[in-house]
């Protein structure tokens, strides 16, 4: 609940620098002066920026569910079930939360956590990782998992999302008023934003957004330290990990959905946009950590 109202928080803090720098810079007095309202696109920006990321947080779990073909599990099952069943209990009871939904999911190798709260989070792991690792690679893994719940990491990437998302929406339509009025200048009519403006607007969202999406994705590479790291922390010894990890490093990992590919145990393209680390960085993380 506290992550939620930092996530809150934040936003609105990102709405009111905006407005304070604004006005600083005289731009609120230019932009009013040209017909827009700089108060509606602030209160717009805050809702395209807040409220696509909590809509996206609040139904990670049944989009995560649906779109990897996961089938949840009690522990009543097969003894490998009750195995993983157990192995997140325990974990979750060491980090202090609540006990997640334990699922599995057909697949290459590869495991995910998603949803909106801590207690009431999901653990899942794939058919490939179970086939392809040995126990204990695979407490591991789901140690990393339940480290990302433990952290917060949903709610801290989406709070980060929706901050780049209010920026993205802000800027581009200030500068895409900004030069529509450059361009009509002298033109005494007000027929609403001119062709300078939709297409300006248009071309910002996509280089900021993809801007944005650099700093998100670097933001998630350090966040896979934290997890490998609290992975570490809940098995008492790190090499279990950091053999997960080279097990990993010598197999096809399985792509994820979109909505959870930030918090798989492995996943990215491009060293850049990225939501992983390197295998190599991220053993040699955990052998240098003390």
């Amino acid at each position: 609940m506290k992550r939620i109202v930092l996530f809150v928080l934040t936003n609105l803090a990102v709405v009111v620098v905006l407005g304070v720098v604004a006005s600083l810079l005289g731009v609120n007095r230019y932009l009013t002066a040209n017909g827009l309202n700089l108060g509606a696109l602030l209160g717009f920006a805050l809702i395209m920026g807040f409220g696509g990321a909590i809509i996206s947080l609040l139904i990670s779990k049944p989009v995560a569910k649906w779109s990897s073909g996961v089938q949840v599990i009690d522990g009543t099952g097969s003894a490998d079930e009750r195995w993983i069943v157990e192995t997140v209990r325990k974990f979750a009871d060491k980090a202090g939360i609540g006990m997640p939904e334990v699922g599995i999911f057909p697949g290459d190798p590869n495991a995910f956590a998603t949803g909106a709260f801590k207690n009431s989070a999901l653990v899942a792991v794939s058919t490939g990782l179970l086939q392809n690792m040995t126990r204990e690679e695979v407490e591991a893994v789901i140690g990393h998992e339940v480290a990302h719940i433990a952290n917060g990491d949903m709610v801290t990437m989406t709070l980060i999302q929706g901050v780049m998302n209010t920026f993205v929406v802000f800027l581009s339509r200030v500068i895409g008023y900004a030069v529509d009025s450059f361009l009509r200048r002298g033109d005494n009519e007000n027929s609403g934003p001119g062709i300078g403006y939709w297409v300006t607007t248009i071309v910002l969202d996509i280089v900021l957004g993809f801007l944005a999406a650099i700093i998100v994705a670097w933001f998630s590479r350090q966040r896979e330290f934290r997890a490998d790291a609290g992975a570490a922390q809940l098995m008492g010894r790190k090499q279990p990990m950091i053999n997960a990890l080279a097990r990993l490093g010598g197999l096809h990992t399985g792509e994820l959905p979109k909505s959870v590919a930030a918090f798989g145990i492995a996943g990215g393209i491009g060293q850049l946009f990225s939501t992983h680390p390197p295998i190599e960085q991220r053993i040699a993380a955990l052998q240098n950590a003390q």
